[in-house]
């Protein structure tokens, strides 16, 4: 047995406390009729029998053959305390059946159930009429108008009953199917961050290898060859020692660069125009080549540019600038960021070697910048062949949207 669907929907959670109402309302009435109006019922027999079928809407079946059983045993008992005990209000028992089972099955089988329930209502009226039981007495030769106000009127509320459950549980439904969406999504953000975050790291790791390694291997051999020569030959000692000096400093710097990379909030509180302007300039202090910016509109933008946004277009401009330094031998540097009513671009263009696109550029990072700007659906387009520089173009649509 299942247990009692849980009732999210505020709909659904209505319909279950009206079949509470409901049922109460019929016990109710049972005992009043007997105390009040002597109408001979057997009032035992007819609680007893509903507190059996409120226990049943306490679980519903899985297997199709109980849900058969369940259904003939509803039907059942409503016949035997609508006939047997002469219970008042049986119409209201029908209509708990038809908000049960509209819960409970689906297509075809829960019209069927509604319509043997509708069915079954004008058979126990008939009874009912036949030997002059009925709560209110109906004159003879009314007969016919009251079936006919009787049906249509029965008839719209279990149709309504029926169409307000399947909104509530197709409704109920969509949350359901929404919230497993949500999860997968969740899920995958995760995948994707972590996927990212090893790439991060993977890609830190080269650099420092490749960078950093390099630096402080010629930094260890010219400190032994001045070792050697301190005695003999103090000039070219100290030549080496010279060397090795500068070679520390471009350590140190690439340690900057990495750390930098590594920051989680690079503009660390400053405006976006202001952390590119710094990016610039340290870019200049540290490298000696000459840069020129376009970027005075980005005040104005500052605002409705989002956070992540900001973050992106300055790893760009990060990036690019780290490969200029390490692999372009350029002399000057334009970046330009241009804002168009709605949309982004960034352009980072050199007067370096330039490279070959077609061969393998892993270690130049474009394949990180690439992801970045994909990661908001924005345009990335590289510019480039031997000896005639590089222009990186990051385009970005409808960035007040971010």
């Amino acid at each position: 047995m299942q247990i009692r669907l849980n009732p999210r929907s505020p709909l659904l959670q209505l319909l279950l406390t009206l079949e509470w109402i409901l049922l109460g309302l019929v016990a109710i009435t049972q005992i009043l009729v007997t105390t009040k109006l002597n109408i001979p019922t057997d009032i035992v027999f007819n609680e007893i029998g509903l507190l059996i079928f409120a226990v049943l809407g306490i679980a519903f079946p899985i297997a199709p053959l109980h849900k058969l059983v369940y259904i003939i045993a509803e039907f059942a008992l409503i016949f035997l305390l609508t006939i047997k005990g002469n219970i008042s209000l049986f119409q209201l028992l029908f209509i708990v059946l038809v908000i049960r089972n509209c819960v409970m099955l689906e297509g075809r089988s829960r019209s069927l159930v509604t319509g043997i329930a509708l069915f079954s209502v004008l058979v126990c009226v008939s009874e009912r009429l036949r030997s002059q039981s009925l709560l209110v007495q109906v004159d003879p030769d009314r007969t016919l108008l009251y079936w006919v106000g009787f049906i249509v009127m029965l008839g719209l509320v279990i149709l309504f009953l029926q169409l307000l459950v399947e909104s509530a549980l197709a409704e109920r439904k969509s949350r359901e199917e929404l919230m497993v969406a949500n999860n997968r999504l969740r899920e995958y953000a995760i995948q994707v961050e972590e996927l990212a975050t090893v790439q991060e790291r993977n890609r830190i790791a080269r650099e420092i290898h490749d960078s950093l390694g390099h630096s402080l291997t010629g930094f260890n051999l010219h400190l032994e060859a001045a070792l050697q020569l301190l005695q003999s030959e103090p000039d070219e000692a100290k030549q080496l020692l010279l060397e090795a000096k500068q070679l520390g400093s471009t350590a140190l710097n690439d340690v900057r660069v990495s750390v930098r990379a590594l920051r989680s909030e690079p503009l660390e509180g400053r405006s976006f125009k202001s952390a590119i302007q710094s990016l610039v300039e340290e870019f200049q202090r540290s490298t000696g080549i000459a840069a020129q910016t376009d970027i005075d509109n980005l005040t104005d933008s500052d605002r409705q540019i989002s956070p992540q946004l900001k973050i992106i277009v300055y790893r760009i401009v990060q990036e690019s600038l780290t490969n200029i330094s390490k692999h372009s031998e350029a002399s000057l540097v334009n970046i330009s960021c241009q804002v168009r009513n709605q949309d982004l671009e960034i352009v980072i263009e050199d007067n370096g070697k330039g490279f070959d696109i077609t061969q393998n550029v892993s270690g130049f990072g474009l394949q990180g910048m690439q992801e970045r700007v994909m990661a908001v659906s924005g345009n990335l387009e590289v510019k480039t062949s031997q000896g005639n520089g590089c222009k990186i173009i990051a385009r970005f649509r409808n960035i007040w949207q971010f």
